[in-house]
């Protein structure tokens, strides 16, 4: 009886892809919330369906085959757990953007189409539970009731969000590895959107920031200190790649829980970006040495990684932060004058960094090579490219290398976009950088809290540039969801201030002000 439905979408799941990223684009430019909760309904339903319906009759999912009453009853259970946990965010709005927060960096190993795939099973049962949470509501509430009010509206961001998300899943279909592209949008796309819809919609009022902050920077903490014990001990806790890398090199790589040092440093950046922004908005003496102590501990995490992507990503971030603090001109020059040491030093003792000049290939770890062969990918398909998911096979088929462990990953995200998605995915993925930054930057400098977003997203964007990973990462989603909702709130209160004028003025003979207080309540 469970194979069911899976049957049912086995024999177009080509077409199931296409209508779950419709459903997404749908759930992010809706202006209905009626709309909005069944276009959500329907993703999260139906990417799970397709998944499953993917990898039926691989090896992994053998138990389940062979035992459908034990896993109907594993299923009923965690749905179960689901409308319980959807249940206490209803009455707790808070559980929301904690939970959300506290769930980003934890990642699972599980066997998926005859791979391992580390997958943030804790956050996708967060996501699951928090649009329960909205759709039940929403679609028992009488459609004949005028839209409340929200401060979020979806705009050119959420438009073209929408479109690089279809756009993945169309030219998923023509993909070479069209299994890697499904498993990225039931993994990645579909509830990473739903991720944003459900933080764009939240009030982020100053305590729900202190506390999404207090999870973070708390993680980060924790993970730095776990770090400090693989470096002591000489032990790597998890991926067992990098514990043969560092029996192999003189250095030592710490990662944590992470399964990537680099992921592992991105996460650390962002919560140093955090820290560092409320340091340069506060006077007090005491915030201001716990915040050293904070950041220090957690530069000392980062360190231990030994990621480069993540120096140059947290290098990005600060300038931002001093941009948006100082402006431009006080903080050019120093940059520069940043820049320049670093070019000098990494001229004058190349090796000390791990460059050499002669070889660029074998410095970065084969990335020069990769990037170089990503091009020549575009240059055959410049147009519409080799389909969604497709790199790592036409890059071993160009290149004629069947090394199973070779990495062959761009880890440049233009060129994998370029490379698998043509022109077209690549304009629209300028497009969406764009107005991402836009949105984000533009009155940024008026709070630490946006100022951190802003600053976090120019890190992660700078991350991306040398290594992987953009909306395949949920902080990239979380950052823009957050962001979003932030910039819609400021934009609200000068509506309200103006609302409340007019309010005022029709309230008083001949215009007169009235002498009621009319502040306005705390956003």
């Amino acid at each position: 009886m469970l194979a069911v439905p899976f049957a049912l979408a086995g024999p177009a799941p080509e077409a199931g892809a296409v209508v779950a990223v419709l459903l997404v684009a749908c759930a992010l430019v809706a202006r209905t919330t009626r709309l909005r909760a069944l276009a959500m309904s329907g993703a999260l339903l139906l990417a799970p369906v397709l998944l499953v319906s993917d990898i039926w009759d691989s090896p992994q999912m053998r138990t389940v085959r062979d035992r459908p009453t034990a896993a109907l009853a594993a299923v009923v259970l965690g749905l179960a757990a689901l409308g319980l946990l959807a249940a206490l965010m209803t009455r707790r709005p808070l559980l929301l953007p904690l939970l959300a927060v506290a769930a980003l960096p934890f990642r699972i190993p599980i066997e998926v189409g005859g791979s391992s795939s580390n997958l943030l099973v804790p956050l996708y049962l967060v996501v699951a539970a928090g649009t329960l949470a909205f759709v039940v509501p929403a679609l028992r509430a009488d459609p004949e009731l005028p839209e409340p009010k929200r401060a979020w509206e979806p705009g050119w961001l959420e438009r073209l969000l929408a479109l690089f998300v279809v756009l993945y899943g169309v030219q998923a279909t023509y993909s070479a590895d069209f299994d890697k592209a499904l498993q990225q949008i039931a993994f990645f796309y579909v509830p990473f959107a739903l991720l944003f819809v459900l933080l764009a919609q939240i009030e982020w009022t100053p305590r729900v920031l202190k506390a999404c902050f207090a999870v973070l920077v708390g993680l980060g903490l924790v993970f730095s200190g776990i770090g400090y014990v693989e470096y002591a001990t000489r032990h790597i806790f998890l991926n067992p790649k990098l514990i043969a890398s560092n029996e192999l090199h003189t250095y030592f790589r710490t990662n944590s829980v992470f399964f990537d040092p680099n992921i592992y440093g991105r996460f650390l950046v962002i919560a140093m970006l955090a820290v560092a922004a409320g340091m340069l908005r506060t006077t007090r003496g005491r915030v201001l040495a716990a915040g050293a102590v904070v950041l220090l501990a957690l530069w000392a995490g980062l360190v231990l990684t030994l990621s480069q992507s993540s120096f140059v990503a947290l290098l990005a971030g600060l300038a931002v932060l001093a941009v948006l603090q100082w402006g431009v001109r006080r903080t050019l020059l120093p940059v520069v004058a940043v820049v320049a040491v670093a070019g000098v030093a990494v001229l004058a003792s190349p090796g000390t960094f791990g460059v050499d000049l002669d070889n660029l290939d074998a410095s970065s770890s084969g990335r020069f090579g990769l990037v170089r062969g990503g091009g020549e990918l575009f240059a055959d398909k410049p147009v519409q490219g080799f389909g969604t998911g497709a790199f790592e096979v036409e890059y071993r088929t160009e290149n004629r290398r069947t090394s199973g462990d070779a990495a062959v990953a761009s880890h440049t995200i233009p060129v994998t976009v370029a490379a698998e998605q043509g022109v077209v995915g690549l304009l629209a993925y300028v497009a969406l950088l764009a107005v991402a930054l836009v949105r984000l930057l533009r009155g940024a400098a008026a709070t630490a809290a946006r100022a951190a977003i802003a600053a976090a997203f120019v890190a992660l964007i700078v991350h991306t540039l040398i290594y992987a990973a953009f909306l395949e990462d949920p902080l990239t989603w979380a950052l823009l969801g957050i962001g979003t909702a932030l910039a819609a709130q400021a934009a609200a209160v000068p509506r309200r201030r103006r609302a409340h004028a007019q309010d005022g003025a029709a309230a008083t003979p001949n215009g007169g002000l009235r002498t009621t207080d009319t502040s306005l309540p705390a956003t």
